[in-house]
């Protein structure tokens, strides 16, 4: 597990190209998160790690891990080195969405 210190995102700082058989992952943390890499895989694929960020909008701000340029398919979201926190589906030409759950405990799967 990595952190990092990272300052905002601010609205239309990322950009995803979504079509085809390529979709997109949002992860939504709390602001405790701020920095720690969340990491994600397909199947057998190898792990890939997004930093957790402060996003502002219009209408005020969030934390998430965005995963642009995703292959569709099954992705494990990764609590810890072993512990899964769950899946998401990620199909082609749209963003998936998982809201990280509060404890490990109940999450896996």
């Amino acid at each position: 597990m990595h952190e990092h210190t990272y300052g905002p995102s601010e609205t239309g700082s990322v950009v995803l190209e979504l079509g085809g058989d390529t979709g997109a992952l949002i992860v939504y943390t709390g602001r405790d998160l701020h920095g720690r890499e969340i990491e994600i895989s397909r199947g057998d694929d190898r792990r890939v790690h997004s930093a957790v960020r402060e996003r502002r909008v219009r209408d005020g701000s969030f934390h998430s891990a965005v995963y642009p340029d995703l292959p569709a398919g099954i992705y494990t979201i990764w609590w810890d080195e072993i512990t899964s926190a769950g899946t998401v589906s990620v199909h082609g030409g749209v963003i998936a969405e998982f809201a990280w759950p509060s404890s490990a405990f109940g999450a896996a799967g």
